[in-house]
C-alpha cells in the first residue's frame, strides 16, 4: 500500500504544477492528453497492485460463486408428499415442482402413496422434473418391491435413500460396522440390478453419525452406494462440522440443508427456514468452500403448504 500511496502523491504534484505552468494554452493540451494516457496506463498498475496488496494481506483473489453451487437447476426439493398440508395429488404437486422452477424431486411417501407410485412418475416425467431420488425401507420388505417393480416398470434409474436404528444395539463397532453392511449390501445389489443407487440418509442414532457412515462404506464396496447429508440430522454435528464433511464428502450424493442454530433440535428449533438459522451462512459456506458440486436439497419439512 505504501507503493500505492507514493504513485498517487506523484499523481497529484504533477496535477499542481500543470494548473501553475505559464506556458502557451496548446503546450498544456498537449500535455494534459499524453498525461491523460499516463494516468490511464496507471490505473490499469494501480488496480493490479491493490488486488495484489489485498491478495497478499490473506483476501483470496478468486472466491467459488455460490451461483454454481445454489443455481435453481441444481436444488432438489424434500419433504414435500407427507408433509404438505394441502395434500396435493401427483397432478398438482408435479404442476407446482415445474411452477416453482425445481427440476429434481426426491420423494417421500407413506403407505397411501403406494396405489399412485406410477402416476407419479408419469406427472413429473410430463412436467420435465427428474425423480432424483426415492425414499426406501431398510430392508426388502413388501413396500420396497413394490417400489423397485416401478422404477423397472418405468425405467427410472434413481438414488434410494435409506436410513436404519442401530443395526447391533449393545455390540461392539465392528459388529456394529459388519450389521449394517449385512443390511444395505442386498438392497445395493436389488438397485444395481434396474440401474439405480442407495444414499445412506443420516436419520439420528449410531446410523446417521458420519464417521460410522464412512466406516459402512469402506467395508462395504459397493460402488453404488453413497451418502445423502442431512443439516437437519445434524445439529450434534455443527461444533465439528467441517471434518466431519470432508470425511463423506467423497461419497456424498446430495446435501439438504436447513436454517440451523446450535442446539435447535433440543430447543424446538429443529426445522427452520434458511435464512433463520444463527449458524445457516457459516455453514453454506463451509459447504461451498469445501468443492461439493453435487444437488442441494430444499426442505418442506412442515406442515404448512409445501409451495
Amino acid at each position: 500500500m505504501h507503493r500505492v500511496r507514493n504513485v498517487l502523491d506523484h499523481l497529484a504534484f504533477n496535477l499542481n504544477l500543470i494548473a501553475a505552468s505559464s506556458l502557451p494554452s496548446y503546450h498544456l493540451i498537449l500535455i494534459l492528453l499524453i498525461f491523460q494516457i499516463w494516468t490511464l496506463t496507471m490505473s490499469a498498475s494501480l488496480f493490479l497492485m491493490i488486488s495484489l496488496t489485498l491478495t497478499s494481506q490473506g483476501k483470496p483473489a478468486e472466491q467459488p460463486s455460490p451461483d454454481v453451487l445454489f443455481r435453481k437447476d441444481n436444488l432438489m426439493a424434500w419433504c414435500i408428499v407427507p408433509f404438505d398440508s394441502k395434500k396435493r395429488n401427483p397432478v398438482d404437486r408435479a404442476k407446482m415442482l415445474k411452477d416453482l422452477g425445481f427440476t429434481k424431486f426426491a420423494y417421500d411417501w407413506r403407505d397411501e402413496h403406494i396405489p399412485t407410485f406410477d402416476q407419479e412418475i408419469a406427472e413429473l416425467k410430463k412436467n420435465g422434473v427428474e425423480l432424483s431420488a426415492f425414499w426406501f425401507p431398510a430392508s426388502l420388505n413388501p413396500q420396497a418391491k413394490k417400489i423397485l417393480e416401478a422404477l423397472e416398470r418405468n425405467k427410472i434409474h434413481t438414488q434410494l435413500w435409506v436410513s436404519m436404528g442401530d443395526p447391533a444395539p449393545g455390540k461392539d463397532q465392528a459388529t456394529k460396522v459388519q450389521a449394517a453392511c449385512n443390511q444395505i449390501r442386498p438392497i445395493a445389489e436389488a438397485a444395481r440390478k434396474i440401474g439405480c443407487s442407495v444414499g445412506l440418509y443420516n436419520h439420528g442414532g449410531w446410523f446417521g453419525e458420519p464417521e460410522n457412515q464412512a466406516q459402512i462404506l469402506e467395508q462395504i464396496k459397493e460402488t453404488n452406494v453413497g451418502i445423502v447429508y442431512n443439516l437437519h440430522h445434524g445439529h450434534d454435528h455443527i461444533d465439528n462440522f467441517l471434518p466431519l464433511f470432508k470425511r463423506i464428502q467423497p461419497w456424498l450424493f446430495c446435501v439438504n440443508i436447513n436454517g440451523m442454530d446450535r442446539m435447535g433440535d433440543k430447543q424446538n428449533r429443529k426445522i427452520l427456514q434458511l435464512g433463520q438459522g444463527e449458524k445457516d451462512l457459516e455453514l453454506l459456506n463451509m459447504i461451498l468452500k469445501s468443492g461439493y458440486k453435487g444437488p442441494i436439497g430444499i426442505l418442506g419439512h412442515t406442515n404448512y403448504d409445501a409451495e
